[in-house]
């Protein structure tokens, strides 16, 4: 987590809401990181967690994630947590929860969802108060 919160931190100084993530293997290795892109690259979809699963899996050459966890400070959006089922993620580790938009248990459980062929194990709340903290300090900043 502590590297997500690195790829946030990037994010927040390039101007956009600090959201990072990063993509581990199946035996823990970093395959890919990284943090919202929208502002920079006019892309609303350039979220952390589909930029992560988009590298990770051309670092693959595989679309299947099987066995990867993918690592983010903030519960992934609905558009986020169908890209996690399709890429058939093992694990989804995040730090804050998203009351107003997530999709991993908070307004919504798209991850979990038993009408869908995959369903990731879900880990919530890993160094929440420091993920928390930087998102309200961005949107606090004049």
């Amino acid at each position: 987590m502590r590297q997500a919160l690195d790829e946030a931190a990037r994010a927040a100084r390039a101007g956009d809401v600090p959201v990072g993530a990063v993509l581990l293997s199946p035996e823990g290795t970093l395959l890919a990181a990284a943090h919202n892109e929208r502002e920079a690259t006019a892309d609303p979809t350039a979220h952390a967690e589909v930029l992560a699963i988009r590298r990770a899996a051309g670092q693959l050459g595989a679309w299947r994630l099987t066995d990867c966890t993918l690592v983010v400070t903030l519960e992934p959006c609905t558009m986020c947590a169908g890209a996690i089922v399709q890429s058939r993620l093992d694990r989804v580790v995040f730090g804050a929860r998203d009351e107003k938009a997530g999709a991993a248990g908070s307004l919504w459980d798209v991850v979990r969802d038993r009408r869908l062929n995959h369903r990731p194990e879900v880990i919530e709340g890993v160094l929440a108060d420091e993920c928390s903290h930087l998102l309200t300090s961005f949107f606090r900043t004049p």
